[in-house]
């Protein structure tokens, strides 16, 4: 798990060439006037997911995990907590999905709280709980950013 300021992101540069390919649309793609919903950059291999939503209580947001993608979440507009775990110490609750990339979990993590220009990366060993509120309820505009971990 990574994270940071969209303002520093060339330190990750060296990780990899499509992560880097990930951070650059990022940062040089007006994210503001992005519109809602999916965007493929590189076909299936970088795609950008657009979502606004108003942050919810910690108890309604659930542990998920990828195996296909790694996500970077980059908060656009307001503030929200992310829940983050290591995969190895929670339970598996709703069974890996291959069509959805995705299986969901409970455990105890850790909370991150990302404001506007921020992001955090999750790898596969890394479960996340996107979409808490981070004090009273606001509405969060996010673009998460799906890195294929193959080609």
């Amino acid at each position: 798990m990574i994270l940071d300021r969209l303002s520093t992101a060339e330190v990750y540069r060296p990780l990899s060439p499509r992560l880097w390919q990930g951070f650059e649309f990022l940062r040089e793609t007006n994210l503001e006037s992005l519109e809602l919903g999916r965007h493929e950059v590189d076909g299936e291999q970088l795609i950008a997911i657009v979502e606004e939503y108003t942050a919810r209580p910690e108890h309604d947001c659930k542990f998920e995990a990828h195996r296909k993608y790694v996500d970077i979440q980059c908060v656009v507009r307001g503030c929200e907590r992310i829940g983050w775990g290591p995969l190895a110490s929670m339970q598996e609750t709703i069974a890996y999905s291959a069509e959805r990339d995705v299986a969901f979990y409970t455990g105890q993590g850790d909370w991150l709280t990302l404001a506007a220009g921020m992001f955090a990366v999750f790898f596969p060993q890394d479960v996340h709980r996107p979409g808490a509120q981070a004090g009273p309820p606001t509405v969060v505009k996010k673009v998460v950013m799906k890195v294929a971990l193959q080609c």
